[in-house]
């Protein structure tokens, strides 16, 4: 792993992003960025006030065993099954890194310093299941400022409204259309009401709904690509900012809306919108782009190492690029379906592939624990 901090002496557009009210998380967590003081530094030099994991970045470093090895011979002696061994060591990074960001959470009265573990993938479908998987990692990592990731499947919705009206703190992650967007906050709303039914204090509780942005164009430009004309080529890398800024659309309405009023005596916080899958795929686009085109108020944009170095030496923060702009967007996407893209058929697509895909990786993450287990001499 490299230094990010090494990239950031003089975080000019990361200080921008904050400005124009942008919080920056970084979408990576490993037990050697945390003992290695790097995570420390970004946090104090870098601008950054959060982070995110998920499946794939806890497969990644932990199945790479560097920093693990102590933890894992314990664990080995103690006979425990390969999930509680898992879910021992993500939960102790998630509370390590917590404590980096308690001073950044303090003084942002929780609305930072936040860090995010998500519920097992092998449960997206079952509501039961992820809402006691919640209250079980919220009860594990035992720090104030823990987010629990739900994926807003249809089963994770309900899950939603449980565990926020539990008073726990909600990062809503695998959202790619603008209709499960508005479910996504509808949920939350409900979830709110739950926990003011129950006595809890509202102002404690907090949400962000991740909004995934370039997944969008990799697979709708892909389908532009096959088409070939001129006219399809010529809106490649335009629906994803599109998709993003409705979402954001969307946002602005709900929390203008009067359910939301009926909460705001309360003390209740506002779900805001993070950009997930920042990271440019597509060579061929700015390394930055969805930085410096997504950049709103009351956002959070999570990145991951690559994109926060690139943004932090030529990201081009020119104030807000998101509202103003939804007649475009909706012109964009409504380009990309005249020439035969279903939206829809797309951004379920992607919804069942993310889901896929964080399930695979938990489970490769298994094997490998399975296996370091029994080289200590236990059947796992």
């Amino acid at each position: 792993m490299s230094t990010v901090t090494e990239a950031i002496s003089t975080p000019g557009a990361l200080k921008r992003l904050a400005d124009e009210g942008v919080s920056v998380w970084l979408d990576d967590l490993s037990r050697k960025r945390i003992t290695s003081g790097d995570l420390a530094a970004l946090v104090t030099d870098g601008g950054v006030v959060g982070v995110t994991t998920n499946p794939s970045i806890f497969q990644a470093a932990i199945g790479s065993g560097e920093g693990y090895e102590e933890q894992l011979t314990d664990l080995a002696e103690r006979g425990v099954t390969v999930d509680e061994a898992v879910r021992m060591m993500t939960t102790a990074d998630v509370r390590d890194a917590a404590d980096v960001l308690r001073g950044v959470y303090d003084a942002t009265e929780g609305r930072d310093g936040r860090v995010s573990i998500e519920v097992d993938p092998r449960l997206a479908h079952n509501t039961l299941a992820t809402v006691a998987e919640a209250k079980q990692l919220f009860w594990l990592v035992d720090r104030p400022n823990v987010m629990i990731k739900i994926p807003a499947t249809e089963a994770g919705l309900p899950a939603i409204t449980e565990v926020i009206g539990l008073g726990i703190s909600v990062n809503v992650t695998l959202i790619f259309s603008l209709e499960r967007y508005r479910a996504v906050m509808d949920a939350y709303l409900a979830g709110l009401e739950k926990a003011r039914e129950r006595g809890l204090d509202l102002s404690r509780i907090h949400s962000v709904a991740s909004f995934f942005v370039s997944r969008v164009d990799s697979e709708i430009d892909k389908r532009l690509t096959a088409l070939g004309t001129d006219e399809a080529l010529g809106l490649k890398g335009r629906a994803a900012l599109a998709n993003a800024r409705l979402a954001y659309e969307a946002y602005e309405d709900v929390f203008a809306s009067a359910r939301w009023q009926a909460l705001t005596g309360t003390g209740a916080n506002k779900q805001r919108p993070l950009w997930a899958s920042t990271g440019v795929k597509d060579p061929a686009y700015k390394d930055t782009l969805y930085v410096d085109e997504l950049v709103a108020p009351g956002t959070v944009n999570t990145m991951p190492e690559g994109t926060l170095k690139a943004t932090a030496d030529h990201g081009d923060i020119t104030g807000d690029t998101v509202t103003g702009r939804y007649e475009q967007a909706r012109a964009d996407l409504a380009a990309v379906e005249k020439l035969g893209i279903s939206y829809d058929e797309v951004v379920q697509q992607l919804e069942d592939e993310a889901v896929a895909k964080f399930e695979a990786a938990w489970l490769e993450l298994l094997d490998a624990v399975t296996e370091s287990l029994k080289s200590k001499g236990v059947d796992a």
